[in-house]
């Protein structure tokens, strides 16, 4: 067993590059379905300094609570005094041709990519639409994750799982 699988509380990282939508709702799911053996963040490797209005009014007639989050860099996070990370999850999407972030070190990574509801196209209906699809992908992976027997998966079977994870789900096409 790893020393990130010994803890009560695994700290997980979501990374995407704007840290706008993809990330941000990443986080919030994982907190809320976590149970409370999670500590999600999010960032990104080109942050937009702002989150996504299509996504922050999903996350709040969802009911999550929206009021700490913030788009940021993931240098945040290699900073002295971060959370030590457990687990990396990049959530770009490299079929869209993005850029997507590697993080450096120990945590478990694996690439669980969605497609970039700042990127949608069409009316206000459509991206909401679209963004709604982009977070029942996310959830279900994250539920999946969550309940993941941490504890009973050597390290090898854990990286094999969390792979299979970034393959649930069909990627949606931008409206």
């Amino acid at each position: 067993m790893t020393e990130a699988r010994r803890k009560d509380t695994y700290n997980v990282l979501f990374l995407c590059t704007g840290n706008s939508a993809r990330s941000i709702m990443a986080e919030c799911i994982l907190e809320r379905e976590g149970g409370g053996r999670f500590r999600a963040f999010s960032a990104g490797s080109h942050p937009t300094g702002k989150l996504n209005p299509v996504a922050l009014a999903l996350l709040k007639r969802l009911s999550f609570d929206t009021g700490a989050l913030r788009s940021k860099s993931w240098d945040e996070f290699a900073a002295p005094g971060s959370p030590t990370l457990d687990f990396v999850f990049t959530v770009c999407d490299d079929a869209a041709g993005e850029l997507c972030p590697v993080w450096p070190g120990q945590p478990m990574t694996a690439h669980w990519g969605v497609p970039d509801p700042a990127a949608a196209a069409g009316n206000d209906a459509e991206r909401a639409a679209f963004t709604a699809d982009v977070f029942r992908m996310l959830s279900n992976r994250i539920s999946i994750f969550a309940s993941l027997p941490l504890a009973s998966l050597d390290r090898l079977s854990l990286q094999r799982r969390l792979q299979e994870i970034g393959r649930v789900g069909r990627p949606v096409e931008p409206a």
